[in-house]
């Protein structure tokens, strides 16, 4: 996506009937390395309650998509009533390989940032955007040219986001986490698969301690019909719930890893690691060759935590910020 002194004979408008099928092709050839599908566009982009066809900023030459970029504002709330009006976001934008070089890709990322900027959006973020991002921020390795164009348009890094995985072929509950699960349960902490009525507290647990799209995507999967088993609780002596860990929860992909999370002051105990191998163990006995997400700091505890267990980062993205006047 670089500019050159040449101008495409594109235009660009908003998304129309008829645009998604070729919007999915030229994403594909755009963006091998992170293709998508006729369903999972229409699940995350044309079905998201936020979605405004103008805000998907389409470029056509003749017949032809031959790049686009989205912008998105919240028209329904994460949580409660905030709109955050301030805030607008990026999730993704591409332009065919063939389409290059003539400063297309400048060109839709304006016409989204003004669309964005005359809904009041001074904040836009790519592309950390929820429910329904499509990856966590911008992998620089992969795109250095996108990561030119944003620097230029005045992104700027906020954090990096790692990806981690971590093959299942021939994994064993380790001892030491073994070890652990049994000194925590003879201090009265107990393990299980949820029943019907805990998943009041845990869904409470993950919206208010954890984040609202964590409690969106659990109460999502499973009235879509998950299974209570791709989930481990914990609770402590009291019988509070400490924590827990899942897999499954994102578009039914069953070696998805998370969410995962347990309470600030039971954190240095070692019940994340159990809760952890206790679900990697799930996942390997329903056959899973390997485990993988896409979201951690790659230095923070979380991270420590998943690097002990064997995963490894396989992508980092940087999540990026462009602040405007008002």
């Amino acid at each position: 996506m670089t500019d050159r002194p040449t101008t495409s004979r594109a235009g660009t408008r908003g998304f129309r009937v008829g645009d998604g099928p070729r919007l999915v092709e030229a994403w594909r050839r755009s963006a091998p390395a992170d293709p998508i599908t006729p369903d999972r566009f229409r699940s995350l982009v044309l079905l998201d309650a936020n979605f405004d066809p103008e805000g998907l900023r389409v470029a056509v030459d003749g017949d032809r998509v031959v790049g686009a970029a989205y912008a998105v504002r919240r028209l329904t709330p994460m949580s409660g009533t905030d709109l955050e009006p301030e805030q607008g976001w990026i999730p993704f934008f591409f332009v065919d390989p063939a389409a290059r070089g003539r400063g297309l890709g400048r060109r839709l990322l304006t016409d989204a940032l003004d669309w964005l900027h005359g809904h009041a959006r001074t904040r836009v973020d790519f592309s950390s955007y929820t429910p329904n991002y499509i990856l966590p921020g911008l992998d620089a390795e992969t795109y250095p040219e996108a990561a030119k164009l944003l620097d230029s348009l005045g992104f700027q890094t906020l954090y990096e986001a790692a990806a981690m995985d971590r093959g299942l072929v021939g994994y064993r509950f380790p001892g030491t986490a073994a070890r652990r699960r049994d000194e925590l349960t003879a201090r009265g902490h107990r393990f299980a698969t949820p029943s019907d009525d805990d998943l009041v507290e845990l869904l409470a647990l993950a919206g208010s301690r954890f984040n609202p799209d964590w409690a969106r995507a659990i109460r999502e999967c499973l009235a879509a019909g998950t299974p209570l088993d791709r989930i481990v609780v914990a609770r402590d002596p009291s019988g509070r719930l400490a924590g827990w860990a899942m897999h499954g929860a994102y578009a039914s992909a069953d070696e998805r890893f998370g969410p995962f999370g347990v309470r600030e002051e039971m954190r240095g105990t070692g019940l994340g690691t159990v809760l952890l191998h206790l679900v990697l163990e799930r996942m390997r006995a329903r056959g899973a060759h390997s485990a993988w997400f896409l979201w951690t700091g790659e230095r923070s505890p979380a991270g420590r935590l998943y690097r002990a267990a064997g995963f490894t980062t396989t992508r980092v993205f940087r999540v990026l910020r462009r602040e405007a006047a008002r």
